[in-house]
């Protein structure tokens, strides 16, 4: 059978970039597109046990501006990161070269600009990060996971496309009707804490549980966390007689998102729109650090489209609990909460991008 069009997806960094776009290559791969991924070596190591997908390494770095040697260092690094991809570029031209977003993606689509490669970019966020924005003025078109999205110029509007999220295939296919969600008698609460969440997410939350089991409400734990916060975490549930399981990165999260009915995360576009597909209930609680406080942007949108619920950091300690015991209290919260997620789904966002690629 011949082979589609050649594509090159450019990503790296979180597994915010890394996920959406390893699922999108595994999508057209089995659609016959001949496909590669390039990645840093911190996307590499989210996805170095799959082997279905050719992927390339190319380091890069953020542009960092807090004194002149580390300016110099990432500037220094940022341009071998484009010569590198310029190399590749010749030796394996594609008919596409699609930027996932962040600073991982933005050498290849520098290099594709420069050799002439069309390149589409992609932004999952509510607001346009900054490498993207620059990008902008180079790229055929900008995919977006929303119409709403913030800080795109407007003579750039003819180059928006409203596609959807991109997802796992797993997550956007699944047919979630575990009884659970509809019935909060025991509160079965899943902690996502990454690397940008891990830290608070264990000193903070915890205490809040246990204030919960006092107070009489059924409460079991699922909590992400660190390799090096498992131990304090698992002493501490167990002293207190709370019935947890903890976890750490696993790329079958689906597992656990089907025996919660809470999620507690924080704001990526990613999670969180994994969560909508899903169709579980979930207080975000936006990085306060986050670039172009993306995340909380993030979270205003979903808790204005009422698919969750929103907390500030600052408030977790004074807030949390008395949010939890009246979603337990009130079932109507959250019966709201399934009723607006039941109607969105992003389960044609990978024919939408087929259509566009085969259209450039």
């Amino acid at each position: 059978m011949i082979k589609k069009k050649k594509i090159l997806i450019a990503t790296g960094g979180t597994g915010g970039h890394v996920f959406p776009a390893y699922s999108l290559a595994s999508h057209l791969v089995k659609n016959n597109y001949d496909v590669k991924l390039a990645t840093d070596n911190r996307g590499f190591n989210f996805i170095k046990d799959y082997k279905n997908i050719r992927t390339i390494r190319i380091f890069s770095s953020p542009l960092i501006k807090k004194n002149l040697l580390k300016f110099i260092s990432s500037m220094t690094i940022i341009f071998f990161s484009i010569i590198r991809s310029l190399i590749f570029l010749l030796f394996n031209r594609p008919a596409v070269v699609l930027g996932m977003g962040g600073y991982s993606s933005f050498p290849m689509c520098i290099a594709a600009a420069i050799l002439k490669i069309k390149f589409v970019i992609y932004e999952n966020n509510l607001i346009i990060g900054k490498a993207n924005k620059f990008l902008l003025p180079l790229a055929r078109k900008i995919f977006v996971s929303y119409k709403e999205t913030e800080n795109i110029p407007k003579k750039y509007n003819y180059k928006i496309f409203e596609i959807g999220n991109i997802l796992r295939e797993e997550i956007i296919n699944s047919k979630n009707q575990n009884a659970q969600y509809n019935n909060l008698d025991h509160i079965k609460v899943l902690v996502l804490g990454g690397s940008q969440a891990a830290k608070i997410f264990a000193d903070k939350l915890p205490k809040v549980f246990v204030k919960l089991k006092n107070s009489k409400i059924p409460i079991k734990i699922y909590q992400q966390c660190q390799n090096d916060q498992n131990q304090q975490l698992s002493e501490f549930y167990k002293k207190v007689n709370l019935e947890h399981e903890i976890f750490n990165f696993t790329p079958k999260i689906i597992d656990y998102y089907v025996k919660s009915n809470l999620v507690i995360t924080r704001a990526g576009a990613s999670v969180l729109g994994e969560l909508i597909n899903i169709k579980i209930p979930f207080i975000s609680i936006p990085l306060p650090t986050s670039a172009d406080n993306h995340q909380f942007k993030n979270a205003i949108y979903y808790q204005k489209k009422k698919f969750g619920f929103l907390l500030n950091e600052h408030d977790i300690d004074n807030q949390l609990y008395d949010l939890i015991k009246s979603i337990f209290n009130n079932k109507n919260l959250i019966k709201q909460i399934l009723e607006h997620q039941r109607q969105y789904s992003d389960k044609n966002v990978f024919n939408n991008i087929k259509t566009h690629i085969e259209k450039l």
